[in-house]
This record gives structure tokens, C-alpha cells and sequence, in this order.
């Protein structure tokens, strides 16, 4: 297998996506024509994972350049404007979302004065080069997060943060597909993720592609195998870290990270600068996406509890800065304390 998946992608004026809701017993295609699709994609999880979404939201935004009839930039760039809009609400935890549109409509911008034909290819390229960044930014985090990663390696990874929720290579994965690519002993415990699956669904299928060996276990298992020594560090990924450090991830992570602290564990955060939000100050300013509770109380389409029963599903929650030993960027390693440090990061990045 290649080290990189195919999970976005531009093709004949389509926005192509696996269906990440079919995985892992079935590999489809899923070909966006009209912006409402790539919405629909976005918010119904056919594409999931903060990167890949700011990737599938960035080629969303070239397609409605691609399709308008405009003939002079004004009208376009108001098209433009309309979409981020719309693509932005789908997801609101996921950072890398709103930062991918905004890059977008700025290139649109920029452009304006060359005319509608400067702004359709300058858009496409731009898309291009949101993806093609990401993936390297990944590898990057690879490269500095494989040594994080003690001699037996055994780690456990919560949610799917591997190349299924980037442009390719993963961000929580990274370091594990890098050190067992260097010949390092690595087994992975994946979290099955409730209530989505994730984890059992396509973080053991990724793995699986990899060769790389792996337990799959559930939500509820990790303090276990803590307490009996099976675990030598966390990895998971984020939707968004805000200046103080927090972070905001996959439902559940919280969790770990004070299992992980309970048990003197690393616990460590890998994100590409794109998961920056230093306009928040601390995680309690973190909107929390509230998903459908049918995703809770039915399993594969089949009701799992008592018809009309209550159920909650936020999906994701914040884990506050205290409780992360390391966030791993592109860029390097991040110490607590986070704030000089993301800050450092997020300049570098143009993201201030």
C-alpha cells in the first residue's frame, strides 16, 4: 500500500470523496457536482476529520468558481462569500474548516482585478496546494512525533486521526506509521469511538492496510488497560486548539487524557498549525457540535434502545491544557506552557 491514502480529491470538475460512512466493508466514490453536495458530505461525515474537511471545503469553493456564469468578479466573489458561509456552518468545532474557506475567498480576492478566468484557476490551484500542504505537514508531524514514542510502543489512539481525516498520512497516526516504517516494534489500541465507530470502523481498517498490529477495543477498556501497564502513550488528533492549549477533540478524549493523567502517562495532541485558533482564548469559547441523538441510540440503522428514549450526542469535547503533556505540529514539538509556543507556530504558519 502507499503511504498515502486517497481520500480527497479533484477530478473533471467533481469534488471526488471516499464515503467514509461504508468503510471499512465497502471502498466507494462519492462525486460532488453542485456545492449542496459538498455541503451534504460535510455535515453527513461521507468525509470526517478537521484537515480533510478544510480539503473537501477548499475544492467546494473551487467548484462554485468553476460553475458560476459570472463574467465579472463582483457577482463572483459574492458567490464565493455565500458558500464559505454555507460550508462553514456544517462543521462548527472543526477549525480547519473555516480556515481552508477563508484562504479561499482571500485568493479570490487577490485575484479580483486579473478577472473571473484568473480567479476559477487561481482557486483550483490554491485547492491543490491546501492539500498538497497538509500532506506535508503530516509526514512532518510523523517525523517529529515517532521518537515521543517509548521503545516497546504501545499507544493508544482515540477516533480516526489517520490519513482517512487528512489529505492522506494522518495526524495521530503520523508518528506510528512513521516509527514502524523506520522497522520499530509498534502495537496500536484503538478505541472503537462511540457513538460513530471510528475507531473500530476506520482507524483498525488504516492500520490494517499498513500492516501495522493493532487491538481494537472499547471506549470503556482504556482504564484497564492502563491499570495493567498496556499502554506506554496516548495520540489522538484535534478539531481545534485555542491560545491556552486546550483542545477540543473526537467525544471521549477528555477522558483519556485524565485516565492518562491518573496513570502517569504521556498524552499527546498532534495537529497541523491549520487546528490553531488563537482568536480563543481558552477551550470554554470551543463551539461543540451537537450531532443527531439517532446516531446514539441506533446501531448500523438498527435501534439499540428503548423507542423515544432521551440521548445526548456532542461530538466532541475539550480537554483542558493541563492535562496535555506535548502537541505535535509541523513545525516541532510544543511544551507546556502552550501559549509562547502556539503563538511561535501559528505566526510562522501565516495564521496570524
Amino acid at each position: 500500500m502507499s503511504q498515502e491514502l486517497r481520500t480527497v480529491w479533484w477530478e473533471a470538475e467533481h469534488v471526488c470523496l471516499i464515503d467514509q460512512r461504508r468503510l471499512p466493508h465497502v471502498q466507494v466514490t462519492v462525486y460532488c457536482t453542485q456545492l449542496s453536495e459538498v455541503a451534504a458530505a460535510i455535515k453527513g461525515m461521507v468525509v470526517r476529520g478537521a484537515p480533510a474537511i478544510g480539503c473537501a471545503a477548499a475544492y467546494g469553493i473551487a467548484l462554485v468558481a468553476a460553475q458560476s456564469s459570472s463574467t465579472d468578479a463582483s457577482p463572483l466573489l459574492a458567490e464565493l462569500v455565500a458558500a464559505q458561509r454555507l460550508l462553514d456552518a456544517q462543521r462548527p468545532t472543526a477549525v480547519n474548516l473555516a480556515w481552508a474557506t477563508a484562504r479561499m475567498v482571500a485568493r479570490a480576492q487577490e485575484l479580483a482585478p486579473q478577472g473571473v478566468a484568473s480567479i476559477r484557476t487561481g482557486l483550483l490551484d490554491e485547492a491543490h496546494a491546501i492539500l498538497a500542504e497538509d500532506l506535508a505537514m503530516c509526514h512532518a508531524i510523523g517525523d517529529y512525533g515517532a521518537p515521543l514514542i517509548p521503545a516497546r510502543g504501545r499507544v493508544l489512539t482515540h477516533c480516526n486521526a489517520g490519513g482517512l481525516a487528512t489529505a492522506g498520512y494522518g495526524t495521530a497516526l503520523a508518528p506510528i506509521r512513521t516509527a514502524f516504517a523506520q522497522g520499530r516494534p509498534i502495537h496500536v489500541l484503538v478505541d472503537e469511538t462511540r457513538p460513530f465507530l471510528q475507531g473500530a470502523r476506520l482507524t483498525t481498517w488504516e492500520l490494517q492496510q499498513a500492516g501495522i498490529p493493532l487491538t481494537l477495543i472499547t471506549d470503556s477498556m482504556a482504564g484497564y488497560m492502563m491499570q495493567r501497564g498496556a499502554v506506554d502513550c496516548i495520540i489522538v488528533g484535534a478539531d481545534r486548539i485555542v491560545a491556552n492549549g486546550d483542545v477540543a477533540n473526537k467525544i471521549g478524549t477528555y477522558s483519556l487524557a485524565v485516565l492518562a493523567h491518573a496513570h502517569d502517562l504521556p498524552f499527546y495532541v498532534a495537529a497541523p498549525s491549520s487546528t490553531i485558533d488563537l482568536g480563543l482564548s481558552d477551550g470554554s469559547q470551543i463551539p461543540i457540535e451537537e450531532r443527531s441523538s439517532d446516531e446514539v441510540t441506533h446501531l448500523a440503522g438498527q435501534l439499540i434502545a428503548p423507542p423515544g428514549v432521551l440521548a445526548a450526542h456532542p461530538a466532541f469535547d475539550v480537554t483542558p491544557y493541563h492535562l496535555v503533556t506535548a502537541i505535535i505540529t509541523e513545525r516541532g514539538l510544543i511544551y507546556p506552557p502552550f501559549d509562547d509556543g502556539l503563538r511561535s507556530v501559528a505566526t510562522s504558519s501565516g495564521r496570524t
